[in-house]
């Protein structure tokens, strides 16, 4: 699929797709959510689509030792899954991993527009190991 280009890839998956998870309000209002790889918000838009971009982004909890994985798409590597994600693990204090975020995301062009969204996820992230939660629900 590296030759297809990216509105394609959208325009075939934003209505139908297995990642896709609609939720009904009120009316005929509606919020569509994405659990697609890579998709930062979680929702299912071209901007944040981990299947339609060819330069993603994803911050996920590293384990148990408060470490984040930041990981982003190799754009070289679009034909080859095994490889395709370029995957860095940050143990340092939070000022820093957010330095290094921004880094990664913004400084370098690599997704500016995205800089916010993961800036918001890494503070989310870190969150969850401020206040640990057991399997039951309670410490």
């Amino acid at each position: 699929m590296a030759n297809v280009p990216g509105q394609l890839v959208w325009e075939i998956v934003k209505k139908n797709s297995s990642f896709l998870v609609k939720e009904f309000g009120r009316g005929n209002a509606g919020v569509q959510f994405s659990k697609e790889p890579n998709n930062l918000y979680s929702l299912n838009s071209y901007k944040h689509s981990g299947l339609a971009n060819r330069k993603t982004v994803t911050i996920q909890a590293g384990g148990k030792d408060l470490s984040m994985l930041i990981a982003t798409t190799k754009t070289k590597k679009q034909n080859k899954p095994a490889s395709l994600l370029h995957k860095s693990i940050t143990r340092k204090e939070f000022p820093r991993m957010l330095k290094t975020v921004t880094n990664q995301v913004a400084d370098n062009y690599y997704r500016p527009d995205l800089k916010n969204a993961a800036l918001a996820k890494l503070s989310a992230v870190h969150r969850i190991f401020d206040h640990p939660i057991s399997i039951l629900g309670y410490i």
